[in-house]
């Protein structure tokens, strides 16, 4: 019996990876003056790094530190919260809309008594922006929200939904999970999760093997991929 949606943040709620984030990091290291940019086709290589910290510096092991770092671990601590910054106001410009579907499967299961989640790699603060900015205050309430560095493992780490179970306090088998990457896909299925697929822009050539369900959006009417009933049917 599915109990609780849970869905990632970023791809998912919205298209936040190419036009939010990307730019976002792009936009902070011109604030401090580095000649660093991070096109599309490179940041979706980087996005097979999972969290904002552990992707910039993978690249900076691989493309060499600016020279005025001092120390990594604090410089990289305060370009995220600095890159955090300016996604805010991103976000909170309202640039981004929700992807289709999201408020009417979110509306559908709050009718129903389905507990709510989001679990996700980025910053806390940013995720329960974006709930907010995108989904309303009101809807927001309704969400447990697990992000950031609340795990030590990062996705495809089981570690975030296995700590969404225990919070909710429910069985693997009566939670939905709804992920837009392969990194998501295979943390859902190890914490013996279902999971459906939303791809993204990111994500469109990525192996969803073991997903229950891939679409393309959730869809609003007239084009309605999912609907709260389909997810009930795969649960079972």
């Amino acid at each position: 019996m599915l109990k609780a949606l849970i869905f990632d943040c970023d791809g998912v709620l919205a298209d936040t990876e190419r036009d939010g984030h990307r730019v976002a990091f792009n936009r902070a290291f011109q604030e401090k003056g580095y000649a660093i940019e991070w096109d599309v086709d490179l940041y979706g290589e980087l996005l097979k790094v999972s969290g904002g910290k552990e992707r910039m510096r993978h690249y900076f092991i691989q493309h060499g530190w600016p020279n005025d770092v001092k120390d990594q671990h604090e410089w990289l601590q305060e370009m995220h919260q600095l890159k955090t910054n300016i996604f805010m106001r991103i976000i909170e410009s309202g640039q981004l809309p929700a992807r289709s579907g999201v408020k009417r499967l979110v509306d559908e299961a709050l009718a129903e008594g389905i507990r709510l989640a989001v679990c996700s790699t980025s910053n806390e603060r940013a995720v329960t922006q974006v709930v907010e900015t995108l989904l309303g205050p009101e809807r927001k309430k309704q969400f447990l929200i697990l992000a950031g560095d609340i795990v030590t493992h990062k996705k495809p780490d089981p570690e975030i939904y296995s700590l969404a179970k225990e919070r909710l306090g429910l069985k693997g088998a009566e939670c939905m999970v709804i992920e837009d990457s392969r990194n998501g896909l295979l943390a859902a299925k190890a914490a013996l999760m279902h999971c459906l697929v939303t791809i993204s822009h990111y994500t469109k050539d990525e192996d969803f093997t073991e997903a229950d369900a891939v679409v393309p959006e959730l869809g609003d009417p007239p084009d309605v991929y999912v609907t709260l009933e389909d997810l009930k049917r795969i649960v079972g």
